[in-house]
């Protein structure tokens, strides 16, 4: 990243006009016709007020909003973690577009999310818009949008400081700053995390091969705003992280690091413009370990290492149209390339086989978004169309002693066009009660992961799958949001999607035994491969309740979903069963108070039984976990801090294996420490 600094002496004041000028720090404005979907705001006290401190926490306060596992960030597979909502998807990869300053943070390579790298602290709010067809947010938003808004220098004022010490030796560190500098302002934010871990496998199950998953993590962000001339303004982030994880036995390490940058102009006459550029990289490599029955031994079956490159640009117009109409016009541009290089085939713990497998995928879109306000009914109409290309894909197999090539593929280019479109009214009937509707369009390339990339979780092996298709997504909604009282609200939501062509991991024959893409796969052990369903069909229910009257404010979300696949062929079996990892109801509830002398605030969540797998044969049992924050401050900007994660020691189920063993996410975590915010 040596082109990195540049980007932040762009950040530095430079002479202006001699008039005053304002700096925001954001983005364009949503468009009114925003209104007309179902979304949700988690503001900065909830980000901060965290017992874990992970973004992927704070984002369960919206029912609905689910990683592909249970587990978080310090235990759980990175791979795992891809987000989603509404029950759709067949596997690990993100259908709900994550941005950061209109920045996407999904992987380059795989979709999954690298939750470590985003602290909750470094941000002013959250913004979750459930459903599809987000045209103007970039292609991929299948599920929703979750857009993260970097926090400013007020916010974050001069310094703040957080340690904490945990359960399991485990620190917690964050430092976070912002410093007005002429017309602009710099911000900063830096973190470090470690702990022993715990040991996954549930007790009872270990053998002598099981220890405990040991977590290192750390990260930086830099900012920096300033104005350029009247009207026109400069934002420039850059971040890096490093992830270090052990999954609970030998030879399975996964370490993981990133570098971004992006620049981003806002022009803020009266046509309101934004361009947006950036550059993401990733390199993540894992170990993978198959267990003996006797859980007495480990022994390794895959060592991947992958390098993966994102670059993207997007350009947004507001045209000053005026009565009551708003348009966002604009196109965007989207590259990604990796390849995983991998050692498989192992014999007496050395491999005997090397694999080179990957290639390139672009989109480029163009997109317009049209809203109407009269009075009391918004309107809003949207779509885009987008060209995609899937290229370079290869795959290069050798025996290590040498030897001809075992393969040497390569697959045909491919590209295609595809559109999608949202329609949306809302219409305020009284004060206080506004009816909504939508429906949309929307559509997922396959991730190079997908296409790509074999992989192992415990006995069980997937295969990758160079010619998938696209998913295509059709979905509407209507709703309620009600504000009957001062600082209450609700809002409720029912939904139906239709997910044609879901790229699930499909059950394909079980071990012992050799299978093509994956080799050899245990007793016990499942062969999958990922393959398009012919469809998910999802409907449901999802309500938000948000309260606050002086210190206390307290908020609750529900979401029921039902989701079931529709398959033939090689996937019949799957047919009228449950996606992978959807559990049909979720539910947060949180309530807090806030005052001179004292902070404490309590959540609870709960997530119904779900599968494991495709064939909803291996069952998780259903979970319910309380957390707890206490803050007592003791001097001016000075507090102690107390923190509990999971106080009833509930278990997480989050993967069972075909012979039953079953591993766990985080269990009672208690935290001690400080924090240190000037007023």
């Amino acid at each position: 990243m040596r082109g990195a600094a540049p980007l932040l002496l762009l950040a530095l004041p430079l002479p202006v006009a001699a008039q005053e000028i304002v700096i925001v720090g954001q983005g364009l404005d949503a468009p009114p016709g925003e209104a007309a979907l179902a979304t949700v705001e988690i503001d900065r006290e909830r980000l901060t007020d965290s017992a874990s401190g992970r973004l992927e926490d704070v984002l369960h306060d919206v029912a609905g909003v689910a990683q592909f596992r249970r587990a978080d960030s310090r235990s759980s597979h990175p791979t795992a973690q891809g987000i989603t909502l509404r029950g759709l998807g067949g596997n690990a990869s993100s259908r709900a577009l994550l941005l950061l300053d209109g920045v996407p943070q999904a992987d380059p390579f795989g979709g999954w999310v690298p939750f470590p790298a985003t602290l909750p602290q470094r941000l002013a709010r959250v913004r979750v818009t459930r459903g599809g067809g987000s045209g103007y947010h970039g292609a991929g938003a299948l599920a929703g949008t979750v857009e993260l808004f970097s926090a400013d220098a007020r916010t974050l004022g001069p310094v703040a400081l957080t340690g904490f010490y945990g359960s399991r030796d485990s620190v917690d560190l964050v430092a976070t700053g912002g410093a007005r500098l002429s017309a602009g302002e710099v911000t900063a934010a830096v973190q470090f995390a470690r702990g022993d871990g715990f040991v996954p496998i549930v007790e009872g199950q270990r053998g002598a091969a099981d220890r405990a998953a040991p977590y290192e993590q750390a990260g930086i962000a830099l900012r920096g705003v300033a104005p350029i001339a009247a009207g026109i303004e400069l934002q420039a982030n850059l971040s890096a992280f490093s992830d270090q994880r052990d999954r609970g036995t030998d030879f399975t390490p996964v370490n993981s690091r990133g570098a971004d940058a992006s620049l981003r102009l806002i022009g803020s006459g009266r046509w309101r413009w934004a361009a947006t550029g950036w550059l993401q990289h990733r390199d993540f490599a894992s170990g993978f370990a198959s267990v003996n029955a006797a859980r007495s031994a480990a022994s390794p079956t895959l060592d991947q290492h992958i390098p993966a490159t994102g670059t993207g640009l997007r350009i947004e117009i507001e045209p000053p149209l005026g009565s009551g109409w708003t348009l966002r016009t604009g196109g965007d541009l989207r590259m990604v390339s990796g390849r995983t290089n991998e050692l498989y085939s192992f014999v007496a713990g050395t491999p005997t086989r090397r694999r080179v497998a990957g290639g390139e995928s672009s989109t480029a879109g163009l997109f317009a978004d049209l809203s109407l306000e009269r009075g009391a009914l918004t309107l809003t109409a949207g779509g885009r169309a987008d060209r995609w290309t899937i290229r370079n894909g290869a795959l290069f197999e050798i025996p290590l002693a040498g030897g001809a090539p075992l393969s040497d593929l390569r697959y045909a280019d491919r590209s295609g066009w595809e559109g999608s479109a949202r329609i949306g009214a809302a219409v305020r009937a009284v004060d206080g009660v506004t009816l909504r509707g939508a429906a949309y369009s929307g559509w997922r390339l396959p991730t190079l992961n997908e296409l790509y990339r074999p992989f192992r979780a415990g006995t069980d092996a997937t295969a990758a799958n160079p010619l998938l298709s696209p998913e295509r997504l059709r979905g509407a909604e209507i709703g309620i949001d009600l504000t009957p009282a001062p600082g209450f609200s609700l809002r409720a939501t029912g939904f139906l999607n239709r997910l044609d062509d879901a790229i699930g991991n499909v059950t394909l024959g079980s071990g012992p035994g050799t299978f093509p893409g994956v080799g050899f796969v245990a007793a016990g052990g499942a062969y999958r491969a990922r393959q398009n369903l012919d469809a998910i069909e999802s409907r449901g229910v999802e309500i938000d309740l948000g309260w606050q009257a002086g210190p206390w404010r307290a908020g609750a979300s529900w979401a029921y979903t039902d989701a079931r696949v529709n398959a033939s062929g090689a996937a019949a079996p799957l047919d009228g069963r449950r996606p992978a990892q959807t559990a049909p109801h979720q539910l947060s509830a949180h309530l807090g108070y806030s005052g001179e002398r004292l902070s404490v605030a309590g959540t609870a969540r709960y997530v119904a039984a779900q599968f494991e797998d495709d064939l909803n044969v291996r069952a998780l049992a259903d979970a319910l976990t309380f957390d707890a924050v206490l803050r007592v401050p003791v001097a001016k900007g000075f507090a102690i801090e107390a923190r509990g994660e999971n106080l009833t020691d509930a278990r997480i189920e989050t993967g069972v294996s075909g012979t039953g063993v079953v591993e766990r996410a985080s269990p009672r975590t208690l935290w001690i420490g400080f924090s240190y915010r000037p007023r």
